[in-house]
């Protein structure tokens, strides 16, 4: 199973900046990534084309955009499409990411919807899923998780599934300096793949990532677990230093 090591950069970075981080980034690595695993940066709009540049100082390194409209083109002011994503020289697209879903109303139908449009024109979906607190605290992980797959997957075949990656990010463990237990991340990624099985109706095959107050101090432990095929990260991203310990953890 290839492992993916992903940065999230949110609302950071210009152009400028996020080239500087890259480049330093490939540097740190030695211009490449650690053998068995892929680095990949979800970086702004506006610094998506500076990211693609940058990313060819890194083999094995890829960029993606944060988010996508489920439609070509159209009257859909302030939002991007699949094909401006491409040409911009990205590769990958996080859809489903739970700031979108909790903190601007996504529903799980409209990620689907993103979902299908981003696999058809030929990008690579990272899909996020997670629980809030309260789903938690009320046992409801198992259903959630299964709605979320399900939905966000209906009607996508096999032949989609070397483009799709799963990111469990428990909601409550987000930008909140907690971590889920080591028993918390390996009961969610045994229930992800238990769900991707029974979709796709073959073996595990895609990668499931954990996201959650990822840093340097934590990496290593987490990568241990049984079916954690990588990281997505957040704030310790930011800085190509602690991205890179990350990287090599």
């Amino acid at each position: 199973m290839r492992r993916l090591m992903a940065a999230n950069w949110k609302m950071y970075k210009t152009s400028a900046e996020a080239k500087d981080t890259l480049l330093l980034l490939a540097e740190l690595l030695g211009n490449r990534s650690p053998e068995g695993r892929e680095v990949l940066v979800f970086a702004p709009f506006t610094a998506l084309e500076a990211s693609a540049e940058a990313m060819r100082a890194l083999h094995g390194g890829h960029v993606g955009a944060q988010n996508m409209y489920p439609a070509m083109e159209g009257a859909f002011t302030g939002e991007i499409s699949p094909a401006m994503i491409l040409a911009s020289g990205a590769s990958w697209v996080l859809i489903g990411h739970s700031e979108r879903r909790h903190l601007l109303g996504e529903s799980d139908e409209f990620i689907g919807r993103k979902v299908r449009l981003a696999l058809q024109t030929g990008l690579n979906v990272m899909l996020c899923v997670g629980e809030t607190l309260e789903e938690r605290e009320q046992g409801a992980l198992a259903g959630v998780l299964q709605r979320q797959i399900s939905l966000a997957l209906e009607g996508i075949e096999k032949e989609a599934m070397p483009h799709l990656a799963v990111a469990y990010e428990p909601v409550w463990a987000i930008g909140t300096g907690k971590s889920a237990s080591s028993a918390d991340i390996e009961e969610a990624h045994a229930l992800l793949n238990q769900l991707l099985e029974k979709h796709f109706e073959t073996t595990r095959e895609i990668p499931v990532l954990y996201g959650g107050s990822v840093k340097p101090e934590n990496a290593h432990s987490i990568l241990a677990l049984d079916n954690v095929d990588g990281v997505l990260v957040g704030g310790a991203s930011l800085q190509a230093e602690s991205f890179s310990r990350i990287v090599t953890a």
